[in-house]
């Protein structure tokens, strides 16, 4: 009976709806936080400011480069938000023993995975919006031309999140803690952003790396986010000269079907590996 209770009490339903009301209290947190405040601003006002710089069209159309450069950095708060801020998030609880309490809650690790979807959805839309007012007020970039592109803008962002946010979470699950995390991310997610096409066209790179980008989400959601954004002028620079929305969305699919079977039995794992090892060291301090 006591059994049956606690599955009606944390259905996935109830597990969900924990995880939005966790995600949205650790959302003021972060806004109340000045120096967390000045970090969202950052990458929004790097990527204006890279748009109003940068000169020419894009190689084989006559749309502006600046227009390729704020489509990335919208793709890029997309990569930021899910990959290098939750795994050093992640990595940080991990220490600090947030996992390994949220754990000891029925259904804590799926709340808490959910409340980080929130969180860095939030920031991340939150950022694309910036980036998309300050390149259309300051550089002059193309705003979506209709609801139809407004709607993949939309969907290709949200979706793009759930591909990296599993990931981002197992990342700061195993690394060894937060500066680790941060290093040993930085220059390999580096290069993937750049040889995924974010920044420049994928079509001047050799056939080898198009091959290996494409299994990943980050060539795909970069490659929606300019669908959405840029005419169908700048085809001529996509690998395949055709924006492929549907492999955006099947392959971001499942990357993100697959991180979220995938994330929680390892965040339980990690956790469970933790609590068990604390009061042995304990004992050993002791």
């Amino acid at each position: 009976m006591s059994t049956q209770s606690t599955a009606r009490t944390f259905s996935p339903r109830r597990t969900a709806a924990a995880g939005v009301r966790r995600g949205l209290l650790e959302l003021l947190h972060l806004l109340r936080s000045p120096r967390e405040a000045f970090g969202l601003l950052s990458t929004p006002v790097l990527f204006v400011v890279l748009g109003t710089l940068i000169d020419g069209d894009i190689p084989g159309s006559p749309v502006p480069m600046a227009d390729l450069m704020v489509a990335g950095g919208i793709a890029t708060m997309v990569v930021q938000a899910g990959l290098l801020t939750l795994t050093q998030t992640l990595a940080v609880e991990r220490e600090d023993g947030t996992l390994a309490r949220m754990r000891a809650v029925p259904h804590g690790i799926g709340v808490y995975l959910v409340a980080k979807t929130v969180v860095v959805t939030v920031t991340a839309l939150g950022g694309s919006v910036l980036t998309l007012a300050g390149g259309a007020l300051f550089v002059g970039s193309s705003l979506p031309s209709g609801p139809r592109h407004w709607l993949i803008l939309v969907s290709v962002t949200l979706l793009g999140l759930l591909a990296v946010v599993p990931f981002g979470a197992i990342l700061g699950a195993i690394l060894p803690n937060a500066r680790e995390a941060l290093g040993f991310l930085m220059i390999p997610l580096l290069v993937l952003m750049v040889f995924s096409g974010l920044y420049f066209p994928l079509s001047n790179l050799p056939a080898a790396v198009q091959d290996v980008v494409q299994a990943f989400p980050l060539k795909w959601t970069g490659q929606g986010v300019r669908a959405a954004l840029l005419p169908d002028a700048a085809l001529g620079s996509e690998t395949v000269g055709a924006w492929e929305l549907p492999k955006v969305y099947l392959i971001n699919t499942v990357w993100a079907v697959a991180g979220f079977l995938i994330a929680p039995r390892i965040l339980q794992r990690m956790t469970r590996r933790a609590t068990g090892t604390r009061p042995k060291r304990a004992e050993a301090s002791q």
